[in-house]
């Protein structure tokens, strides 16, 4: 499925029409048309607010191969409270972390409770080496 056809399928999902959605995102009902029809990908900051909007995940979204419309949403708590503490880097290292640790559930049966608590302490140990480099080496420029 293209990004197209994705983002056609989850609006239409959710009820919206074009004019909705641009509202929703702040970009404009051309927009949403265009990448509804002429092919445009979004940039990645307009991509996460169509996600947030669509109620889909920013992987659906972003990944071809992706083909569930919840696949990642779990992570993405963690992502956006590690983009407004550290920036942009820090939220694709958070996700990346998440992500390769997410293999570890590959072919086992675990609660959603139980990932959620692997996916808190990932994220929490993650957080606090990062505001401890900040602390002992200065504050770095956020992307």
């Amino acid at each position: 499925m293209t990004f197209s056809d994705k983002i056609r399928a989850a609006r239409e999902a959710a009820g919206l029409t074009q004019q909705q959605l641009a509202d929703k995102t702040g970009v404009s009902q051309r927009t949403i048309a265009s990448y509804e029809s002429a092919g445009v990908i979004a940039r990645a900051s307009t991509m996460k607010k169509l996600a947030k909007a669509l109620d889909v995940s920013y992987d659906y979204l972003s990944r071809k191969e992706v083909t569930d419309p919840r696949y990642g949403m779990e992570k993405m708590l963690y992502i956006d409270q590690a983009q407004k503490q550290f920036g942009n880097s820090a939220a694709r290292e958070m996700d990346e972390l998440l992500e390769r640790n997410a293999a570890l559930f590959a072919g086992g049966e675990l609660s959603e409770e139980s990932k959620d608590a692997f996916f808190q302490a990932i994220a929490k140990a993650y957080l606090e080496c990062k505001e401890a480099a900040r602390k002992t080496y200065g504050r770095k420029k956020k992307n």
